[in-house]
């Protein structure tokens, strides 16, 4: 590769830009704001920026990540797949189906590469959990439950949390979309999700126009109940999954990267790895994305899997508006 882009100027956005300078250290890397307006400085990560993405395309750009707000992911991406430039989209792949429709009716057309950011998938706790559950080593599961929270002031110290993409409803904010990674793996290892109920609330407490929790109850394939809790509220992050099976309680943290299962009493670690890197997740999956582009074979997520869980969000948003919920200390 020797000339990439990186539309965006958030954190996720610098994280793909210096992943792609150290895949390809003598690549000219180009830069775009997700409205075109150029920064006041240039990062150091940046060797020229543009202003749109028709420059991207007279500069013959060879793969771009789109890490701009998802409600723009579309209209980023669609001119781009139409000149066959291979694009990367952060995830959520698009805030609503028409959007997704759109985007996969352009790869139909013109069978550009496209893959969506659900760097999950790429983490070593996940695929090993994944392979438990196909290989049938819990026996029957009889229910799942994932939780995953982290305080929103905390994501972004320097910023005032409630200029950001995640609290803003116009930019694809809230914790469905926000925190999405869940439902993503959800699917990938339990199927196609059939929603039963969902409370999405906000609680007032940071003052933004989305819901900063969400409690979700779905039926999964073979009666597995699945709940699961996301929020911007916990003041320590929590990414866990839990399952009740034959086989007896099995417990991923997906923070320490590590699986155990509890059975009669006793406790036995499946799988550890706690000294991975964050990062890894990231570059494996922009590496991934190369062999899609190659035309080797490549785990990368596609816009029709993505696609699903809009969908999904969208059910929920659909039957189970917002509840805004002050609630009272406790005396």
């Amino acid at each position: 590769m020797d000339r990439v882009a990186v539309i965006g100027f958030g954190n996720i956005a610098t994280r793909h830009r210096r992943n792609l300078r150290s895949l390809f250290p003598k690549a000219v890397v180009y830069a775009m704001s997700s409205s075109g307006r150029k920064p006041e400085a240039v990062p150091a990560d940046v060797d020229y920026i543009v202003e749109s993405v028709s420059q991207l395309i007279e500069l013959k750009v060879e793969l771009i990540v789109i890490a701009s707000p998802a409600p723009f992911h579309s209209s980023h991406a669609i001119p781009l797949i139409q000149a066959g430039i291979p694009v990367l989209i952060e995830k959520p792949v698009c805030t609503n189906e028409q959007d997704t429709q759109e985007l996969e009716s352009a790869i139909a057309s013109f069978s550009t590469p496209v893959a969506v950011g659900y760097c999950i998938r790429y983490l070593s706790s996940a695929k090993k959990m994944k392979e438990y559950i196909l290989s049938g080593m819990f026996g029957k599961i009889y229910h799942c439950s994932i939780d995953m929270g982290q305080y929103l002031p905390d994501w972004r110290p320097h910023k005032d949390y409630r200029e950001t993409v995640s609290a803003q409803s116009k930019l694809g904010g809230g914790v469905l979309l926000e925190l999405s990674h869940e439902l993503d793996y959800a699917q990938w290892i339990f199927g196609e999700l059939d929603l039963q109920y969902a409370l999405l609330k906000n609680s007032g407490e940071l003052e933004i126009d989305v819901e900063d929790s969400a409690d979700l109850l779905f039926l999964a394939k073979h009666g597995v109940c699945l709940n699961v809790h996301l929020d911007f509220l916990q003041q320590k992050v929590s990414r866990r999954c839990k399952i009740i099976s034959h086989a007896g309680v099995v417990e991923w943290d997906l923070v320490a990267n590590e699986i155990r299962i509890c059975t009669n009493g006793s406790e036995k670690l499946l799988f550890s790895d706690p000294s991975w890197e964050p990062n890894q997740m990231y570059l494996d999956m922009l590496t991934d994305f190369l062999s899609l582009i190659n035309g080797d074979d490549s785990q990368a997520v596609s816009v029709s899997e993505a696609s699903k869980t809009v969908a999904l969000i969208e059910n929920v948003k659909s039957k189970f508006p917002i509840t805004k919920i002050i609630s009272a200390d406790v005396q």
